[in-house]
């Protein structure tokens, strides 16, 4: 096939291989990969804070109830609230170790899908690990186990689903801040319009000025007008 306007004797259209798109993915993939698996590892840790430092509720067995032992308490509420503190911090210091670890090497938006995916993972893994590692979900069987007047805790509870993404929210946030203060910067492209500063083989000389008319006078000397 041959493109409109080609010359004769031009040579066959040569297409640009798209190996240099596959490897610049490759190269955003091996940015990307690790900062969501640290960040996915690093819930395992968070879901262990969060078991420790989230408010117990205590409950009372009486008869064939089970009773808060404070109903107007705010522990329930103190759970969640613990939950995206510990999100948001987690989620500044990954964004910070992620950008100064990828600065040199231009992470872009690999470092920041990394982050956003790898904080939801991250909270997901702290929300199930805290669940499983905190008191029994079974409420009738411990109080059967504990007896009449006995008090254990409740579960380990997340009410507001919106805390898992508090860690992501946070880590953009950062990330984004970092990027704008501290980012590389790229050099401008020249506008359009500036001349080359090389000329290729075969390309026309410049041409000189013209010059000013001039008059001779009668000695044979040139003066200008």
């Amino acid at each position: 096939m041959t493109v409109p306007n080609t010359p004769p004797d031009a040579g066959p259209l040569v297409t640009r291989p798209q190996a240099s798109l596959v490897r610049r993915a490759g190269g955003e993939l091996k940015i990307g990969a690790p900062v969501a698996v640290a960040c996915a590892l690093l819930g395992l840790v968070m879901g262990l804070l969060w078991v420790w430092i989230a408010p117990e509720v205590p409950l009372v067995v009486h008869g064939q109830q089970v009773l808060y032992v404070d109903p107007e308490g705010e522990q329930r509420a103190g759970a969640d609230s613990v939950f995206a503190l510990l999100g948001a911090g987690i989620g500044i210091v990954t964004a910070v170790a992620a950008f100064l670890l990828t600065r040199r090497r231009g992470g872009g938006i690999a470092v920041a899908v990394g982050l956003a995916v790898g904080g939801l993972a991250g909270s997901v893994v702290a929300w199930k690990l805290g669940v499983t590692l905190g008191p029994t979900t079974d409420v009738v069987g411990h109080a059967r186990q504990v007896g009449d007047g006995h008090g254990f805790n409740e579960a380990l509870v997340l009410g507001a689903k919106g805390a898992l993404l508090v860690w992501s929210m946070s880590a953009m946030v950062v990330l984004l801040g970092l990027s704008a203060a501290f980012g590389r910067r790229e050099e401008d492209p020249p506008p359009y319009y500036a001349e080359p500063q090389w000329s290729l083989p075969g390309d026309p000389e410049p041409v000189e000025a013209a010059e000013a008319p001039q008059e001779i006078d009668a000695d044979g000397s040139k003066q200008p007008k």
